[in-house]
């Protein structure tokens, strides 16, 4: 199936959305969710599967194929499909789920396939194949960060994916090897080589802060990280959270940790006038 091609402009610095135009039939399909707004005259359906149509899935057993891939990668088993009814051009907006950049990605230019973490994708034109990939790798699919399963982009049409943080790209030339925190890879090109590897040290993996495994990455193809995966933002968040009941009113005094001192605290502060 041909893909649509649509235009489209990202706004934002740390909390992005896209904006994509779609002319008349034209349609872009959306993660559970991502939806930000759309203009009259556009409407949405959620189907099974990635949205391609019966055709392009073979049918009702390719639709629950489809569905089937993205409840192994973690996703929803429906996305949403917006479709452009009106007689002149129309746009949608999609969000970002956390602070971080938005990847606009050209399938075709990057050989057709895209290779991306479970929750990386955001939207994309219509025809573009949602899918899996699995690490054939035993040590990938233990000690990755993302597991066997990651998904796959296939298409020759516009994808979006969404990078916590910073995105760095990296255009890796044959033979060039980059090691990066498993977390850290967002999205690579079907040519770049993926494995993980040990630290070396005994005392830098207990005491070193980054884990046990480094993501080892192979050129040639371009890869995609980010600084700030949503799972090392939601631990910080977790670690700094009151980890007690008793109503929080204490949070953030010297005095919280002792005995009595949420009621200090809040004395101090001004609760209890």
């Amino acid at each position: 199936m041909s893909m649509d091609v649509i235009d489209y402009q990202i706004f934002g610095d740390d909390m992005q959305y896209v904006e994509v135009e779609l002319d008349p039939a034209e349609a872009a399909v959306g993660e559970a969710g991502s939806m930000l707004f759309m203009e009259d005259g556009v409407s949405m359906d959620t189907v099974f599967g990635d949205g391609r149509g019966g055709s392009a899935q073979g049918g009702l057993m390719g639709k629950l194929l489809g569905a089937g891939k993205r409840l192994v990668t973690g996703e929803s088993l429906f996305t949403t499909v917006y479709t452009n009814h009106a007689a002149g051009k129309r746009k949608i907006g999609f969000a970002a789920p956390y602070p971080g950049k938005i990847v606009a990605a050209d399938l075709r230019q990057l050989g057709g396939t895209l290779i991306c973490q479970k929750d990386a994708f955001l939207c994309a034109a219509r025809g573009v194949a949602l899918g899996i990939a699995f690490q054939r790798k035993l040590g990938v699919g233990f000690f990755g960060g993302e597991g066997f399963i990651m998904q796959r982009l296939d298409g020759d049409g516009m994808a979006f994916i969404h990078a916590g943080g910073t995105l760095i790209r990296r255009d890796l030339q044959p033979g060039e090897l980059l090691r990066v925190d498993t977390g850290c890879v967002v999205a690579y090109t079907a040519q770049v080589g993926f494995d993980i590897e040990f630290v070396g040290k005994v005392k830098t993996a207990l005491f070193g802060g980054e884990g046990l495994f480094f993501a080892k990455l192979t050129g040639p193809g371009t890869v995609w990280l980010q600084t700030l995966p949503f799972s090392r933002l939601a631990s910080r968040v977790f670690a700094a959270a009151p980890q007690t009941g008793g109503g929080g009113k204490g949070e953030g005094s010297i005095l919280g940790g002792f005995g009595g001192g949420s009621l200090l605290g809040g004395i101090l502060g001004g609760d209890n006038e």
